[in-house]
């Protein structure tokens, strides 16, 4: 039997070149608390993201996956959610990509046994938008649509 080749997904290479704006916090799903209620990504936010859309051309492998973004805060002991912190974050993916000759021809390795993907381009499809009213009293911006734009380095 042999091994399945491995592709990447949306969720990979949106996680890698988010790694890149933001740092280590980034994933699908918020961390969850630690046994006494701590969250390990109070002191810097999170951003989470979902496949909201897109399309693989179907001529050339490139796909073009359109990722919707939650940027979170948490103020720790307080119900006044920190908003600065979590529309930095946002802004902070924004001036990423507009910035422009730094996003092409970027090269970003995924996990062990996946290939590497070329980063062709990233841009917004819509401005960092306020979430009032989280139950949690987070603090979230969601960004509508993050396209990246990428294809899969031969091995």
């Amino acid at each position: 039997m042999t091994t399945p080749t491995l592709h990447a997904t949306p969720e990979l290479v949106t996680t890698a070149w988010l790694k890149t704006v933001v740092g280590d916090r980034v994933a699908t799903t918020l961390p969850k608390p630690g046994a006494e209620g701590s969250l390990s990504w109070a002191s810097g936010g999170f951003v989470t993201h979902v496949v909201a859309g897109g399309a693989s051309n179907i001529y050339v492998p490139l796909r073009t996956p359109v990722m919707g973004l939650s940027c979170w805060a948490a103020n720790p002991g307080s119900q006044k959610p920190p908003w600065n912190q979590a529309a930095t974050l946002a802004e902070s993916i924004v001036a990423a990509c507009l910035d422009h000759p730094n996003v092409p021809r970027r090269t970003l390795a995924l996990p062990n046994g996946y290939p590497s993907v070329q980063v062709m381009s990233a841009y917004l499809v819509g401005d960092p938008r306020r979430i009032p009213d989280d139950a949690s009293s987070y603090a979230r911006y969601d960004i509508p649509g993050l396209v990246i734009a990428w294809t899969e380095v031969p091995s």
